[in-house]
């Protein structure tokens, strides 16, 4: 069994998960429909993808010239209060923001709570492995605020 720890940060939010890899596999029909379902009514629309991206990009392009006020006018207002300029620099070493970016997921992440906001994941355009060695996750207010950015490498 091969065991994948994944820490997914959202600025003041975190959620730990733990995902174990087994040979099982469901062979129930129902279950298989259910989740189609699922996934269609997570999936954000075209308009919503090129909003939140549009936004990401352009946290980018301010983050990789150290734009304080630029990458602020894009974060929430609860963003604001807790991101510090240790955060900032902490970001521009783990994104390479010379790189391009490409959309590997655009769903709505339901929360714990019963809320739920707009996530997009990237990684970058040069990386051809099946599963990508680094994601960068974004989540949004609906509105097109970032509420999170965070960077990861997946460990294997």
């Amino acid at each position: 069994m091969k065991k994948i720890f994944l820490i997914l940060s959202v600025l003041s939010m975190q959620f730990f998960l733990s995902q174990k890899k087994t040979g099982i596999k469901a062979d129930n029909k129902k279950n298989a429909s259910v989740e189609t379902n699922t996934k269609s009514s997570l999936s954000l629309s075209k308009e919503e993808i090129n909003l939140y991206n549009g936004k990401f990009l352009k946290f980018i392009s301010a983050l990789k010239i150290s734009d304080r006020n630029a990458m602020d006018a894009l974060l929430s207002e609860s963003a604001k209060k807790k991101i510090t300029e240790t955060v900032y620099k902490k970001l521009s070493t783990d994104i390479d923001t010379s790189k391009t970016f490409e959309i590997i997921n655009a769903v709505y992440k339901p929360f714990i709570d019963g809320s739920s906001f707009p996530m997009i994941q990237y990684k970058y355009s040069d990386d051809k492995s099946a599963e990508p060695k680094e994601v960068i996750t974004a989540v949004f207010e609906k509105d097109g605020k970032i509420l999170g950015i965070k960077p990861y490498k997946v460990i294997k």
